[in-house]
C-alpha cells in the first residue's frame, strides 16, 4: 500500500512539473532530431580539419613570352585547325589521322580506364553485397564421443544455409569523398592528355607534310640543276675543241655535274622516309602520299600569341599538369585520414537448416554489427603513406609549374624562327638574283674572252644552287615555325 502511494505521488510530482501542453514524446523526437543535426555539423567541421579542398597553387604564368609583353588575348589557339591550313589535301591528311592515328587510340581507351576508376571511386559510397548459399556435412567420431557399445546413434549431420552479407563504410573525414575527387581529377587529365595527343598529331602531319614539300622542290631544282650542267659539260667539251678552254675545264665541268647528281639517292631517299613516317601517323603502312607543292602553300600571317598566362587553359598538356596535382592533392587528404577512425557497419542474414525439408521454417538468422576502428600502431605506414603523398603532391606541383615554364619556352622559339625565317626569306631572294647574274656572266665571259675561267663558273653555279637549296629551307621553317607557334599556344583541340 505504501508502495503504491508512493509511486502515485512520483508521478503527480512529474506530471505537475510538465506543461500541460507538451507531449513528451514528441518532446524526445525533436530533441533526437537536434542531436543528428549537432552530430551532422560536427562531422563535417570535423572532415573540413581533416581534408582540405583544392585550390590553384601559385604559378609563374606571366611575361613568359621572350621580348612580347603584349596585353591583347586575342591567340591563334582559338582558331579551328582548317582555318589555319587552307591546303585541301592538307585537311584531308589531317582528318585522316584524328580518325586512325594509334596514339590517339591508345588515349582514348586511357580515358575509358580512368572512367572505370571513378566509377568505382563512386561505388565505394554504397554498401556492399553479396550472397552465399553452401551445404555443410559433418561428421563426429563415436570412440570421442563415447558412447556405449551397441548403441546407435547418427554422427552426421548436413546444414544448409543461404545467407545475404553487407558492409558499408561512413565517409566521416572525407576519404571517400577524396578518392573520388583524385579518380575525376585522373579522369580529366587523361581527357586533357588525349587532347595534347591530338594537338602534337595535328602539328607532326603538318610538319612532315611541308617538309615533304619542301624535299620535292629541292629534288626539282637538283634535277634542274643536272639537266644544265649536263648541257655545261657539252659545252664545255665544244670549247675545248675550239681552243678557248683546256681540258681541265672539261674534266670540272663534268665534277660539277656530278657533284649535283650524287644529292639526287639521299633527297629520294628523304623523301620516302618521310612518306613512310606520315603514313605511320595515319595509322597506315608505309606508302605514298599525295600532296600539292610548296609554291602554292600560303602562309597564315595574323599571328596572335595572347598572354602567357591563357596557357593554362589552351595547353592540354598544362592543363594535364595541373589535373596531376590535384589527384596528389586529393591523394594526400585520403593519405590524411587513415590517422582517424573508420566507422564500419556489417550485417548478415538468411536462412539456416540442419534438414533440407525444414528448410523454411523458423530457420531465419542474422546479426548487425557496427565498430570504429582506431589505428594504434601500424608499423608507421599510415606515416609513410602521408609522407609519400606529400612528396607526390610536391613533385606534381614542380611538373605543373615546368610545363607550363616549358610553354612560355616553345612559343618565344617559334615566334623567333618565324621573324627570322622572314628576314632570311628577303635576303635571301638578293641573294640568289645576284648569284644566277654571276653564273651568267661568268659564263658569257669565258665563252667570248679570256677575262675569266672555268673554276668562276664552277663556284658561282654551286653558290647558286646551295642558296636556291637555303631559300627552300628559308621557306620551310617559315611554315614550320607557324605549326609549332600554334601547337605551343594550344591550338588543335577545336575542329
Amino acid at each position: 500500500m505504501k508502495k503504491e502511494l508512493s509511486r502515485n505521488r512520483l508521478n503527480w510530482h512529474f506530471r505537475n512539473l510538465m506543461p500541460a501542453n507538451i507531449n513528451l514524446s514528441k518532446n524526445m523526437n525533436s530533441i533526437h532530431k537536434k542531436s543528428y543535426v549537432i552530430i551532422g555539423f560536427c562531422i563535417l567541421a570535423l572532415t573540413a580539419c581533416v581534408t582540405k579542398k583544392y585550390e590553384r597553387p601559385a604559378l609563374n604564368s606571366n611575361g613568359l613570352y621572350r621580348d612580347n609583353a603584349g596585353t591583347d588575348t586575342t591567340t591563334i589557339a582559338d582558331l579551328p585547325w582548317k582555318t589555319l591550313f587552307a591546303d585541301q589535301t592538307l585537311q584531308t591528311l589531317i582528318q585522316q589521322g584524328l580518325n586512325e592515328n594509334l596514339d590517339l587510340k591508345q588515349a582514348i581507351e586511357r580515358i575509358k580506364i580512368a572512367e572505370a576508376a571513378l566509377q568505382q571511386s563512386k561505388a565505394a559510397f554504397l554498401p556492399s553485397l553479396s550472397g552465399d548459399l553452401s551445404v555443410t556435412d559433418a561428421k563426429q567420431s563415436k570412440a570421442a564421443l563415447n558412447f556405449p557399445p551397441g548403441v546407435n546413434i547418427n554422427t552426421e549431420t548436413q546444414t544448409y544455409r543461404a545467407q545475404l552479407s553487407t558492409s558499408w563504410e561512413a565517409d566521416i573525414w572525407g576519404k571517400l569523398s577524396s578518392s573520388k575527387r583524385a579518380a575525376y581529377a585522373s579522369l580529366l587529365q587523361t581527357d586533357a592528355a588525349k587532347t595534347a595527343v591530338q594537338t602534337q598529331l595535328i602539328a607532326n602531319i603538318a610538319n612532315i607534310y611541308y617538309n615533304l614539300l619542301a624535299l620535292d622542290k629541292q629534288l626539282a631544282i637538283t634535277e634542274q640543276t643536272v639537266s644544265i650542267r649536263e648541257k655545261d659539260v657539252e659545252t664545255m667539251k665544244s670549247l675545248k675543241e675550239g681552243a678557248v678552254v683546256n681540258g681541265a675545264a672539261v674534266v670540272q665541268s663534268e665534277a660539277n655535274l656530278y657533284a649535283a647528281q650524287v644529292t639526287i639517292p639521299d633527297l629520294k631517299r628523304s623523301i620516302r622516309e618521310g612518306e613512310n613516317a606520315l603514313s605511320i601517323l595515319l595509322g597506315k603502312g608505309p606508302g605514298s602520299i599525295e600532296r600539292s607543292n610548296l609554291d602554292t602553300q600560303t602562309p597564315y600571317s595574323s599571328l596572335q600569341t595572347g598572354v602567357s598566362a591563357q596557357l593554362l587553359q589552351n595547353r592540354p598538356d598544362v592543363q594535364a599538369a595541373e589535373f596531376a596535382f590535384r589527384a596528389a592533392f586529393e591523394n594526400k587528404n585520403v593519405a590524411k585520414t587513415y590517422f582517424y577512425p573508420a566507422l564500419t557497419l556489417t550485417a548478415n542474414g538468411g536462412l539456416s537448416s540442419l534438414d533440407v525439408k525444414n528448410f523454411f521454417d523458423n530457420s531465419i538468422f542474422y546479426n548487425l554489427i557496427g565498430g570504429l576502428t582506431q589505428p594504434i600502431f601500424n608499423k608507421g605506414q599510415n606515416k609513410a603513406r602521408l609522407r609519400t603523398a606529400e612528396a607526390q603532391q610536391q613533385q606534381a606541383f614542380y611538373s605543373f609549374q615546368q610545363t607550363l615554364l616549358i610553354g612560355g619556352q616553345e612559343v618565344s622559339n617559334a615566334l623567333f624562327a618565324y621573324q627570322t625565317a622572314a628576314e632570311k626569306e628577303a635576303t635571301r631572294a638578293k641573294q640568289i638574283a645576284a648569284l644566277t647574274k654571276a653564273v651568267d656572266f661568268t659564263k658569257e665571259l669565258l665563252r667570248y674572252s679570256s677575262a675569266t675561267n672555268y673554276t668562276d663558273v664552277l663556284t658561282s653555279e654551286q653558290s647558286l644552287l646551295a642558296a636556291q637549296l637555303s631559300s627552300i629551307n628559308d621557306r620551310l621553317q617559315k611554315l614550320q615555325a607557324i605549326v609549332n607557334l600554334y601547337r605551343a599556344l594550344g591550338g588543335g583541340s577545336k575542329n
